[in-house]
């Protein structure tokens, strides 16, 4: 049985930020004190390192099955430990689609094979993502589904989202919906505004996503049911939910790292891998996003991650696939931008990162304390180090931040007490 003793580290919970030692046997954290000895514990000295709950990614693509040439299960998971991730959550728009026991329970058992985090899937809402039947919820859940979404392929009908939702709470699934209205999209590549006129690229209006993203308040309000919200991006999209919150909805909410760390100043350089859905919006939208995630609108931080083959990406703009490779980024992008920035404190950084994802979707950890998973990130805090997406463990080298300098770098990674990654 592993057995670790984490001393001298900074650990991070809820509420403070404290020197401490942790004591790990098997897979659960056994001990938390200002000074533990165990001559048969093996010594992790993390003297000078931050001592994180184990991130938590409630939104991923690994691709698998069917498009592997762009990641799998084990690249992905892999790319995810090092990036200081315990748990990850993969969308269900893989080929076959993610719609059944079959699919969910193929995935559990990868995610298992491959033994770096834990893999969570995610069932599609509708049969193949085609907004027509509903998917069969009950037993998707009985094979280790955690919620279910559409992701990529928005519920357009009213009707059918709404007994989507109904459906799903009577599982005790989360629907997660991604808020498109493919209409007004209309081709588009890039946020309509200066950038996308100046760009000579088809813009997407703010209100594609404001207007599915309102139509999922009101029914979680008419319906008295939760329902997430995926990817904010935008400033309309922060007060809508802001108010809603309000209100009392029962309505939680995510955004990524590329929507408060760039603007649509950098789709200007016509590279492919600013290309992201939803798009890069602009300094005010940037600007909304971090209060929304100070001021506790917006819940929690996930990648979105979506890696693709290079081909995919070095081609015209109009033509190159939508999206970001995060997984290895994220928390170094997370804390450069917000606590460094000011905007998040340290315990609310690993709030948004780890408790809260681990609380909407009803997980077990996300948070340092006796008798929780042995899940752990430790991170150097005051390390910078540039980009490289060449050194990237994903198959997915798509990443606008290329070569950008960021600070704080995940140092090891242990899953229900086992160490699956050390720098």
């Amino acid at each position: 049985m592993n057995k670790y003793l984490i001393k001298g580290g900074t650990a991070v919970f809820a509420d403070r930020c404290e020197v401490c030692d942790i004591l790990t046997e098997g897979n659960k954290i056994v001990r938390i004190a200002p000074e533990i000895e165990d001559a048969e514990a093996e010594t992790i000295d993390a003297a000078g390192l931050h001592v994180f709950p184990g991130l938590i990614d409630m939104h991923v693509h690994l691709r698998e099955p069917g498009f592997e040439y762009k990641e799998d299960i084990a690249s992905g998971s892999a790319a995810a430990v090092r990036g200081g991730f315990t748990q990850i959550c993969c969308m269900p728009n893989t080929a076959p689609v993610c719609d059944n026991a079959a699919v969910v329970g193929y995935i559990v058992a990868r995610g298992k094979e491959a033994g770096m985090c834990k893999v969570h899937p995610i069932g599609s809402i509708t049969v193949g993502e085609e907004g027509k039947q509903l998917s069969e919820m009950g037993k998707m859940k009985e094979a280790g589904a955690v919620a279910v979404s559409d992701d990529g392929r928005p519920v357009s009908d009213a009707r059918m989202m709404r007994l989507g939702i109904e459906y799903a709470s009577d599982f005790g699934l989360l629907c997660l919906s991604h808020c498109e209205d493919k209409s007004l999209v209309d081709g588009g590549v890039v946020n309509e505004g200066y950038n996308s006129t100046l760009a000579g690229l088809k813009g997407i209006p703010r209100a594609a996503e404001e207007i599915m993203l309102a139509r999922e308040i009101i029914l979680a309000e008419t319906l008295h049911k939760r329902v997430h919200i995926c990817h904010v991006s935008t400033k309309g999209g922060v007060q809508l939910l802001r108010e809603a919150k309000a209100r009392g909805v029962a309505v939680t909410a995510e955004t990524c790292p590329h929507y408060f760390s760039l603007t649509d100043d950098a789709i200007m350089s016509y590279d492919a891998d600013t290309k992201v859905n939803p798009p890069l919006r602009e300094a005010e939208d940037v600007a909304a996003i971090k209060e929304g995630l100070r001021d506790g609108t917006l819940d929690c931080i996930v990648t979105d991650h979506a890696p693709h083959h290079r081909d995919e990406k070095l081609v015209e703009y109009n033509l190159a696939a939508f999206g970001i490779s995060g997984i290895e980024t994220s928390f170094s992008l997370s804390y450069t931008n917000l606590v460094l920035g000011g905007v998040l404190t340290l315990p609310q950084l690993a709030e948004k990162m780890s408790a809260a994802p681990a609380r909407i979707l009803g997980l077990e950890g996300g948070a340092l304390a006796e008798g929780q998973p042995a899940d752990i990130m430790l991170a150097d805090l005051s390390e910078s180090y540039t980009i490289d997406s060449r050194a990237f463990v994903s198959k997915g080298k798509n990443t606008p931040f290329d070569g950008q300098t960021v600070s704080g770098r995940v140092k090891c990674t242990m899953v229900d007490g086992s160490i699956k990654f050390r720098e």
